[in-house]
């Protein structure tokens, strides 16, 4: 049975990407020609065993959370040693999403311990957020967090000026204990 149109497009599509000269493509070569195997095989298999590792790993959190930060990380570093503005701004917007939504998760975290799948989708995600092919992130934010930001905009103000003053508060406080109580000693 053939595979529909869309599918069989998908994998001439990603073959052709695995095929593209650089450090992937010298590495691919190197285990297709140790293990007699084509490289889409291999790929495939790779992702098939992190799926599985995602859904039934002990270490699946850490797994799916170095996904979602090492390289978003890597990319910001190298965007803030170009002139460009466009990889500042994509980077930026990744990094917004991400911690909204680490926040949202951090408060249903009870879902996590009875949905199996939660690791691969949570990794899945975070790929669609900042994958070059999706930038999910943009789209997100343009079509979420933007038009909420724009009209709270007054109140989420003042609450960021009221939380800076009681900040500076309980820092001069620090201060001032330390320099009443340890310094004199």
């Amino acid at each position: 049975m053939p595979l529909p149109p869309q599918v069989d497009k998908f994998i001439r599509d990603v073959d052709k990407k695995l095929h593209e000269p650089g450090q992937l493509n010298n590495l691919l070569t190197q285990v297709e020609q140790k293990v007699n195997a084509p490289r889409l095989y291999i790929v495939g298999g790779f992702l098939a065993i992190h799926a599985l590792y995602l859904i039934f790993g002990h270490f699946a959190e850490l797994l799916c959370n170095v996904i979602g930060f090492l390289y978003p990380a890597y990319m910001s570093i190298k965007a803030i040693e170009t002139s460009k503005k466009e990889d500042d701004t994509q980077w930026l917007t990744y990094w917004v999403v991400f911690a909204l939504f680490n926040l949202v998760e951090f408060f249903s975290d009870v879902i996590v311990g009875y949905f199996p799948f939660y690791w691969l989708l949570k990794c899945a995600f975070m790929l669609y957020l900042y994958l070059p092919m999706t930038l999910g992130a943009q789209q997100l934010y343009t079509k979420f967090v933007k038009p909420f930001i724009l009209k709270h905009e007054s109140q989420l103000d003042k609450l960021a000026n009221k939380a800076s003053n009681i900040a500076h508060k309980a820092g001069d406080a620090a201060r001032q204990a330390y320099e009443e109580n340890v310094k004199a000693n």
